[in-house]
């Protein structure tokens, strides 16, 4: 945890992303990452030179199946830290898997998530949403709209959404997923499966394959793609200007 933190104070101080009187929202799906970042962001609020309030949101999705006390572990984890949990039920699996039959949904429940996900920390007057996106998610992502979307583009380590006057932050972007992995299998944290249909077989998915396989021939090929995203100065890419005198 020693490792995980430092890191996410880098990521906070370097990227400006908490001040004094903030009230961050986690979105905490109860996957390892967001696990993780609620724990790092409630040692980090004990001694962080700005004075910050943290709640922890989870949008449930709908899914079938799923047993009723799923999410009391998570509720006693939140409660050890002295942290207000709220469960945001929602209709989106029959929306877009039986409603509309997405063949790939992945983008659309993103959307949706992540706009119920604003609502209710607007709701509870929370002015920053943390997510626990991580070094692997950030080349992913970029790979993502680099191949499918034949762009060169990747989330931001803060933006502000105007429409709902949210500042979203990620202060586990520096830390490696594998990390993160260890730290909350060491520390028994309540991470829960993922029930979701689509778990290991979306474009994301294919991606994080296709990272480990070019990392099994290139081991350092993960450090330079995140090196090559973060710093800007060493973008060399056509211009609409270069040929103009």
């Amino acid at each position: 945890m020693r490792k995980i933190l430092s890191l996410t104070i880098r990521a906070i101080e370097e990227y400006k992303m908490i001040a004094n009187g903030d009230h961050i929202a986690v979105g905490l799906s109860g996957g390892k990452d967001s696990i993780v970042l609620l724990k790092a962001l409630s040692l980090y609020q004990k001694f962080s030179p700005n004075k910050f309030e943290l709640s922890a949101i989870h949008i449930d999705l709908g899914f079938k199946d799923v047993a009723e006390n799923r999410f009391d572990e998570i509720q006693k984890f939140c409660d050890n830290l002295n942290i207000p949990f709220y469960i945001v039920k929602t209709d989106l699996y029959h929306v877009i898997f039986e409603d509309r039959k997405e063949n790939r949904p992945c983008s659309l429940c993103s959307k949706m998530r992540r706009g119920a996900l604003n609502n209710k920390a607007v709701d509870i007057k929370a002015n920053k949403v943390a997510l626990g996106h991580n070094k692997e998610d950030l080349i992913e992502t970029f790979l993502l709209s680099f191949i499918y979307e034949g762009r060169l583009a990747v989330f931001k380590p803060t933006s502000y959404l105007d429409r709902t006057n949210i500042t979203v932050i990620r202060p586990l972007i520096l830390n490696a997923e594998g990390d993160i992995k260890a730290t909350a299998k060491r520390l028994n944290m309540p991470v829960l499966n993922n029930p979701c249909p689509m778990d290991k077989t979306s474009q994301r998915a294919y991606m994080k394959d296709l990272t480990k396989h070019i990392c099994k021939d290139i081991p350092f090929a993960k450090d330079r793609m995140f090196d090559a995203i973060i710093n800007p100065q060493r973008y060399d890419l056509f211009s609409t200007n270069d040929n103009k005198e």
